[in-house]
């Protein structure tokens, strides 16, 4: 059954079928094998799980991004940031990172991310002579932060389908998601120092030129402020944070003059663009949950795994080595909201903490987003890039997967990364 599931998928998939479709189509497929039409429980599963309060933060966190684009404040914020890392080996590779981490902690998608930071950056690849290839990597690896760093729509996702805690999850992202920042940039260093002209024409700012543009980093610090704040002060759910960041980059497109009826409408439908998107995926693979539930997928694959007789270390390594698999294949949502249901109750039956299994597998969702040839980061880069090869982008992400890795080695060896600040405040 395990097998047949993963083959009609991975099928589906290849015939390029929508992955929302796909699900879909999947869980229709194997609901045969219950001997009852489970179909009819389609529009129950939808409902209950569609209504569910916490994903009202969803539609609220990506029209905090398109606000945040459409206001200026993002293009403001990466010429701040180039001030204070434009001197390291790689000049603005850095500033990629540095960026795409700040947005991350405002944001809560990696594609809007790296699509926000991709359309400020690109433009300056041949004015200052970097690699290209390495160039478009450090976006398409600084984009994907945007799962890790709080707040994160995949943590909203994982904490729902895995009953564990959000504010604990968020807690447990913030030294993982600032350390694999900081790996990114330590691995373009590395390169531009055993590669000097990959990192292109130097970049020198003053002191006097730093102070000046801390203004332009105070607005997204601010909201990241407004939002995670609200949630630990225990003024707001993360749901209505959600909604009080929404506010506070409304507050700041008005003090730029850049609040008007038309940046509203187009912030508004690039919300409802993306969120139809993201919860028809969603009730797709309820279903499919429902479905693999019913029919036994579940308890085979409990069971499968028991079976090998490996220790919980060497079960949790076969467990991470298949997600690495299955990234490279699906899409970042739909696997997080197929294999979390199967796989996080494996994983606490080893005696593993939810919380840190969450923090590892949003690294692991990080790794899908750049890992062809469905690493959708990939084909974002591409997509602002509008000329060359997508293998371009490919080559130049391949050293940040090697890093994500090593992240995974370090959470694997050091679970306290993870469970250290969440140690402080629930324990």
């Amino acid at each position: 059954m395990l097998t047949k599931t993963l083959v009609i998928l991975l099928a589906l998939i290849a015939i390029a079928v929508p992955i929302s479709a796909a699900l879909g189509w999947l869980g229709l497929i194997l609901q045969w094998d219950a001997g009852i039409p489970l179909w009819r429980a389609l529009g129950d599963t939808a409902w209950q799980n569609g209504t569910d309060f916490l994903l009202v933060a969803i539609p609220m966190f990506i029209m905090l991004g398109e606000i945040l684009l459409r206001a200026g404040i993002t293009e403001r914020m990466y010429e701040g940031i180039v001030k204070w890392l434009g001197w390291l080996p790689g000049g603005l590779m850095h500033s990629n990172i540095g960026s795409s981490a700040l947005f991350a902690a405002t944001s809560g998608s990696s594609v809007a991310t790296a699509a926000t930071i991709g359309t400020v950056a690109v433009p300056q690849i041949e004015k200052r002579g970097y690699n290209e290839p390495l160039f478009l990597g450090t976006i398409a690896a600084g984009g994907t932060l945007g799962i890790l760093i709080p707040p994160s729509i995949n943590m909203i996702l994982y904490g729902l389908l895995t009953d564990t805690s959000v504010p604990e999850l968020y807690l447990a992202g913030f030294v993982p998601g600032f350390m694999l920042a900081a790996l990114f940039m330590l691995t373009v260093v590395v390169l531009c120092l055993i590669k000097p002209k990959w990192g292109g024409e130097a970049l020198r700012a003053t002191w006097a030129e730093r102070i000046s543009a801390l203004p332009a980093l105070i607005p997204p610090i601010g909201i990241f402020v407004v939002v995670v704040g609200s949630i630990y002060a225990g003024w707001a759910t993360p749901t209505e944070a959600a909604a009080l960041g929404v506010v506070a980059a409304l507050v700041l497109a008005a003090f730029n003059k850049k609040l008007t009826i038309d940046m509203l409408r187009a912030a508004i439908e690039g919300t409802m663009r993306t969120t139809s998107m993201i919860m028809l995926i969603i009730l797709a693979a309820v279903f499919l949950n429902f479905v693999l539930s019913v029919i036994g997928v579940t308890t085979a694959l409990a069971a499968s795994v028991e079976g090998l007789g490996l220790s919980p270390f060497q079960t949790m390594l076969v467990l991470i080595a298949v997600l690495v698999v299955l990234g490279c294949f699906m899409e970042t949502l739909s696997m997080l909201l197929t294999t979390a249901p199967l796989v996080t109750p494996i994983v606490i039956a080893l005696g593993y903490d939810p919380v840190w299994f969450g923090i590892l597998l949003m690294v692991l969702l990080e790794t899908a987003l750049i890992t062809p040839p469905i690493g959708i980061n990939l084909y974002v880069v591409q997509g602002i890039r509008e000329r060359g090869s997508i293998g371009d982008v490919m080559k130049g992400s391949a050293p940040f997967v090697v890093t994500m890795f090593a992240m995974v080695a370090l959470l694997l060896a050091f679970p306290s990364l993870a469970l250290w600040l969440p140690s402080l405040f629930y324990h």
